[in-house]
Parts: C-alpha cells; sequence; structure tokens
C-alpha cells in the first residue's frame, strides 16, 4: 500500500494540524505559527469566544491576521493575500479540543490566548460508561459545528479547514485528567473502553465533517493523531493502550500521521514503525534523529522546534540546532508554532535565512 503524505501546516490563530503535500516542499521547510497574544497585538482582534463560534467575524479578524503575517514576513509564500479559501474555515474552532468539548468538557475563551478546558467539567468513570459514539455525536457542540458549516457554505460554498482532532491519549487525558494515568494500572479494562469509545467518535466525527467538507469542494481524508502526552507513559504502555486505536484510525482515512510534540520519541520507534500508512511523523531535537530517517523513509519528517529557544538563545545554539536537523533528518519541516508575541521579527527571519541557507548548500 502506498503512503500518501502530509506535512505540517499551522492554520492562521490555529493550533498546528497536517495537510497534504503539493510537492513544493523543500528540505528544510519553516511552518510558522504564532501564540494568539502576537495577533492581538498587531491587528487589535479578539480570539475569544466570538472568533470560535461566528465565522462571518471570524473570516473578517483572519483578513487582518493574514494582512499582518504577509507584511512582516513577505517572503513566506503560504500566506496569500489573493487566495482567500484559508478564511472560510473551521480551522481552529475550539482550539485543540473539539473531542473534549464533544463530550462535554466545557471550554473558557480569552481574547488573547487559546482556549482551556473547564477544569471542574472532568467526566467520571460511571458518567463516561454510560456514553456511546451516537450519544457523543448528538451533543450541542456538533449541532454548533454543523451550523458554522452551513454559514459557511452560503456564504463562501467551499468549507476549508482542519480541526484538531487530538489523539486517543490527549483526548483521554482531556476528558478524565490526570486519573487516565492511574486508570491504567487500577481499572486497564475501563481503559481499553473508554479508549475505543473515543476511537468511534473520532473516526465518525472525522467522516461526517470531511465528507461534508468534501462535498463542499474541499478535498479532505485524513487524520493527524495528536499524542502529546506519550511520554507520560512507557513504550510498552503506548504499545497496550494506544497503538491499536492509532492503528484503527490509521486504517479509517487515507492519510495518516502522528504528533509526538517536543518529545525524544527514540524509545517509541520500534511501535510506531508498524503503523500502516504513515505518511508523517514529528518529534523533538533530542530524538535520534538519524533512527527516524532510516525507520520512516516514506513519511514527511518534521522536528517540533521551542519557541522559548528561538526567543532567548543566541543565535549560534539556532544555526548549530538547525545544521543537526539538516544533517541528519531533511529533507523535512522545521515547526516553529507558537512564537511569542515579544519575539522580535528580525529573530524570525534570521531563523529563515539559516535554514534557506542550508538548503542552498551554504552550510
Amino acid at each position: 500500500m502506498s503512503v500518501l503524505q502530509l506535512r505540517n501546516h499551522i492554520p492562521i490563530g490555529a493550533p498546528a494540524r497536517r495537510e497534504p503535500v503539493d510537492g513544493t516542499e523543500t528540505c528544510m521547510r519553516v511552518s510558522m505559527g504564532f501564540e494568539p497574544a502576537w495577533y492581538v497585538r498587531r491587528c487589535e482582534v479578539d480570539l475569544g469566544e466570538r472568533w470560535h463560534k461566528d465565522p462571518l467575524y471570524r473570516y473578517q479578524a483572519l483578513f487582518r491576521m493574514k494582512k499582518a503575517l504577509v507584511t512582516a514576513f513577505p517572503g513566506v509564500t503560504y500566506w496569500n493575500m489573493n487566495d482567500p479559501s484559508d478564511l472560510a474555515t473551521i480551522s481552529g474552532v475550539f482550539g485543540a479540543y473539539p473531542i473534549p468539548h464533544l463530550f462535554g468538557v466545557g471550554l473558557r475563551y480569552y481574547k488573547n490566548r487559546w482556549p482551556e478546558l473547564d477544569p471542574g467539567g472532568r467526566l467520571k468513570p460511571e458518567q463516561i460508561e454510560t456514553l456511546t459514539a451516537d450519544r457523543v455525536l448528538s451533543s450541542p457542540v456538533m449541532e454548533e459545528l454543523n451550523r458554522q458549516m452551513d454559514i459557511i457554505e452560503k456564504e463562501w460554498g467551499m468549507i476549508h479547514g482542519y480541526l484538531n482532532w487530538q489523539g486517543v491519549l490527549n483526548n483521554g487525558f482531556n476528558i478524565r485528567g490526570d486519573e487516565i494515568f492511574t486508570d491504567m494500572h487500577e481499572r486497564p479494562e475501563f481503559v481499553h473502553q473508554f479508549f475505543n469509545l473515543i476511537t468511534d467518535v473520532m473516526i465518525k466525527f472525522g467522516k461526517l465533517v470531511q465528507e461534508r467538507q468534501r462535498k463542499s469542494g474541499f478535498y479532505i481524508d485524513q487524520m493527524s493523531v495528536s499524542n502529546c502526552v506519550v511520554n507520560m507513559i512507557s513504550p510498552e504502555g503506548y504499545e497496550r493502550f494506544v497503538w491499536p486505536h492509532d492503528k484503527r484510525i490509521a486504517e479509517s482515512f487515507e492519510r495518516f500521521g502522528v504528533h509526538t510534540c517536543n518529545w525524544d520519541i527514540t524509545p517509541y520507534i520500534e511501535p510506531l514503525r508498524r503503523l500502516p500508512k504513515l505518511g508523517y511523523i514529528d518529534m523533538g531535537i533530542n530524538s535520534d534523529l538519524s533512527r527516524v530517517k532510516e525507520v520512516f523513509p516514506h513519511a514527511r519528517r518534521a522536528v517540533i522546534y521551542s519557541p522559548w529557544v528561538l526567543h532567548r538563545e543566541r543565535m549560534e545554539k539556532i544555526q548549530a540546532d538547525m545544521e543537526k536537523v539538516f544533517r541528519e533528518l531533511s529533507p523535512c519541516d522545521v515547526v516553529m508554532a507558537d512564537i511569542q508575541s515579544d519575539t522580535p521579527d528580525t529573530r524570525v527571519k534570521e531563523l529563515l535565512t539559516i535554514c534557506r541557507g542550508l538548503e542552498s548548500g551554504g552550510w
């Protein structure tokens, strides 16, 4: 079976996602994103509840946000003022939490920060055990998303966008809280049932939304799981509790990828290599990059680079890091997400210059 690649994609004003490759990818492609405060300071937009629930307001805000990006970084080609399709979008709706919100966990919205889960809204085992996928999908959150897609389709036709599905473990953690880790030891059968329910919801929810997007003219058939808390469990724990569900998700969509955040994925390489159709994988710079390149030759690879390092470290350190990534992992993406609002534009441009220099053989 052929592997269809994904590349990193950071929608404007939204957490990082993945999108299909299109053949224009360079060997040190920098995928940039900015924290909400960056936009608030420059555009006077409000990224609170209205941004997440009003597609008309979101379109207007995204226009101003994109204009600020193009003005600050005119050499970056993936922000195009002549293409408004990414303004009529569901990208970023409910931040990183559409699935927990679908399960009934409330959200708190902020003008200049990502949405957060209501800490008092986590579910108890007895609540989870009464749920079915169909019951979860009958949530008012599903109705709200359908309402937004109705508006987008009526106003602009095509429903663009990439929701943040997260992953089975992430969603379990966000719905259940820290107790999910003790559940793995004290009530493993409950965890298996819970994760199976989450997987059912993710697959059904993803297919419902993406089928509607395809009918509107935006082709999408993919899921990239976010295993940001995978380092909270052992590789054996991942293989026992999460891997079977990642496999089922991979088999349910045309394209599939795994996001592991800024962690060392070296201990997890062996179970990850057995996932089918893996077209994208990312990691922290402390991973065994050469080993990852060897084991995943058909996937688009990416390194998650810390916004704090970009903001605080000497450029000599950043140069050395990029040389390491180029030498050991390229062709790949450099994921520069959540750039801080007070990080100078000159810093960001220096990173772009370093990566372009490496691509041209200047290192």
